[in-house]
């Protein structure tokens, strides 16, 4: 049965964040043959939609407003509300990301639609789409299906993979014009911190820190593994707690959930909370002193030593490889 779906294309710093490309190729799964419509919201953005049709987008959607410059939830679903009122379609995608959390339910309440949220897998079984999200903090998967109405899901980034590109693709883009009004709130003023390197929540390879790593600086080393990796520094709430890092980097229940290709977790004990951040990451790897410490239990590889020790000498291994790669 092919189906019309609507996927959100996330804009942060006027580049497409990689979760855009993903949601395609979910929409591709559950459209089953039919048309993928991804939707542009912001300021300046429509230069964008290209790249959205190489990752196999069929035409684009293009809403422009001052007010959508900045993620407001109010604007926001002003403007996704008018094209899925104009397109009418069967399916929605958006990425489970600190905005699609925040706009999802809101969108699902508006339409009376049911919303299936942190979704790690799609598939096709006996004409139904069946979506695979995990419960519990990562312990158990469900698998669900819309039976009646709009098929409306949040996927996890990293978790199912983008199309191939191909640079051929093209097709149609459309503007939509909206008057967007009466905002309970108003962006003013966008204040981050200085940061360099990869975005956490879409790294493919992490390399996290717990109070294991006594300092702020203590997070060196980490930092230097990461740079040589192309891979993004994460913590474990006690280091958040203990003032080692920003909250911005912790991973856990309640912080992040990240899944990258690679996790690295060093002089982490591995708290339940923790776990359930970064238990479905694909390759895990812990470094810990304690032989005891709850980390080895999920670990596919587990290193009993010093990080302060054994980080600096996967580095310069690494780098090795890298000369000779």
């Amino acid at each position: 049965m092919s189906r019309k779906v609507l996927v959100l294309a996330e804009v942060r710093d006027n580049s497409l964040r990689n979760v855009s490309f993903e949601t395609i190729a979910a929409g591709k799964t559950v459209a089953e043959g039919g048309e993928v419509v991804a939707v542009l919201l912001g300021l300046g953005v429509k230069g964008l939609s290209d790249q959205l049709f190489h990752y196999g987008a069929d035409r684009v959607k293009v809403v422009e407003h001052d007010k959508l410059k900045a993620y407001t939830p109010d604007g926001y679903s002003q403007a996704l509300l008018t094209v899925i009122n104009e397109e009418k379609p069967d399916g929605i995608i958006i990425g489970h990301t600190a905005l699609g959390k925040d706009l999802a339910p809101k969108l699902a309440a508006k339409l009376q639609a049911g919303l299936i949220s942190d979704v790690t897998e799609i598939d096709e079984a006996g004409g139904n789409i069946v979506f695979t999200r995990p419960i519990y903090s990562g312990k158990a998967f469900e698998k669900k299906i819309i039976t009646e109405g709009i098929i409306f899901a949040t996927i996890r980034p990293n978790n199912i993979s983008p199309l191939d590109p191909d640079d051929s693709l093209t097709g149609e883009v459309s503007v939509v014009d909206i008057d967007i009004k009466d905002l309970r709130t108003i962006v003013k003023e966008v204040v981050r911190k200085a940061a360099v390197g990869v975005d956490l929540s879409e790294a493919k390879v992490v390399i996290a820190g717990g109070r294991g790593v006594k300092s702020s600086e203590g997070f060196e080393p980490l930092k230097e593994l990461a740079n040589v990796l192309g891979g993004a520094i994460g913590a474990s709430r006690g280091a958040c707690d203990a003032d080692y890092c920003d909250y911005s980097l912790q991973i856990g229940q309640t912080g992040k959930v990240v899944t990258p290709d690679l996790y690295i977790a060093c002089g982490i004990s591995g708290a339940i909370q923790h776990l359930a951040g970064m238990s479905n990451s694909k390759v895990i790897v812990a470094i810990n002193k304690d032989p005891e410490a709850n980390i080895f239990k999920v670990a596919d590889y587990g290193i009993v030593g010093d990080l302060f020790e054994v980080v600096p000498l996967l580095t310069e291994e690494f780098k090795k490889l890298k000369v000779h790669s």
